[in-house]
């Protein structure tokens, strides 16, 4: 799981209000049984020019942007697939070679491609990185550290009904650890997918950006102690319990100097590749949701 994704953020737009009443009708339609194929094509409400991006897609998509209201991480998956489709076309537009570097999907190396390509960012200057210093002291200190243990019960992206699976069997197991948590390493080399399961789910310190986004946002929100809920991944649902957190020490200037800059170009850039995709969006035509301004 050390593998390190740097994600496009972008705030997602309102959904049309005719798609956003269609998508919700054919879901409750659905609602039954969600595990079971919907009849015919899936339909469609978003589209990218000539592209659709069909409701069996937002659904994949939608596990890696858990939110309490459906309609909000349906929004967020839609998005991310827009911005997806945007990019691969100004990509082959643009005729740019793209090779994903160790650890990178091919998505952030068409980002990194086009950033590099089309997007002008400037450094910040002396002065920048010392206001922002001084407004933001509280927030730069040495990395927060986690150690944690965890027990992955994996279920592929698409397989809906063993995600299910693996997250009813994953509530299982943190009830039985409510009852008995020295089981914890004897559970994980019986039920985890991870190699970790032969250190007992021990996963040593980690430091954020060490893993997967969505299990490093859910994981750096945690508490010392077994996790009452499973965390969701891409790579199915995990029983997690953090053994012990510290938070980082304060920064000096010249020791956050770097770390500043870093943020600050990637702000610059974040902003900078928000409006060229709505010259994007312009461009090659976008239905179904709109990208905020």
């Amino acid at each position: 799981m050390a593998t390190r994704a740097i994600p496009i953020v972008m705030d997602a737009g309102p959904l049309s209000d005719a798609a956003a009443r269609a998508a919700a009708d054919g879901h409750a339609a659905h609602d039954d049984d969600p595990s079971k194929p919907l009849a015919g094509p899936a339909p469609v409400y978003v589209q990218v020019g000539d592209t659709p991006i069909d409701e069996a897609e937002i659904a994949r998509e939608m596990q890696f942007h858990r939110a309490h209201d459906p309609h909000a991480a349906r929004e967020a998956a839609a998005t991310t697939l827009v911005v997806r489709e945007l990019v691969r076309r100004e990509c082959a537009r643009l005729q740019l070679a793209v090779t994903a570097e160790d650890g990178e999907t091919e998505d952030e190396a068409r980002v990194r491609a086009l950033v590099a390509e089309a997007l002008d960012v400037p450094a910040a200057d002396e002065a920048a990185l010392r206001q922002y210093y001084e407004a933001n002291r509280a927030r730069l200190h040495h990395p927060d550290g986690i150690r944690a243990r965890h027990i992955l019960l994996a279920a592929a992206p698409a397989d809906i009904g063993a995600r299910q699976r693996a997250q009813q069997r994953g509530e299982e197991l943190v009830a039985a650890l409510r009852a008995e948590p020295d089981r914890f390493g004897e559970f994980a080399m019986r039920h985890s997918a991870c190699p970790s399961r032969d250190q007992g789910g021990e996963l040593g310190w980690i430091e954020r950006g060490d893993t997967v986004p969505e299990f490093d946002r859910q994981l750096f929100m945690l508490k010392p102690g077994l996790a009452g809920l499973t965390v969701e991944t891409r790579y199915g649902h995990h029983v997690v319990e953090v053994l012990e957190r510290v938070d980082g020490e304060p920064l000096a200037f010249e020791d956050a100097r770097s770390r500043v800059a870093a943020y600050l170009e990637t702000q610059a850039r974040q902003n900078a590749l928000h409006q060229y995709l709505h010259i994007l969006a312009e461009r090659y035509g976008v239905e179904g949701i709109a990208l905020s301004a």
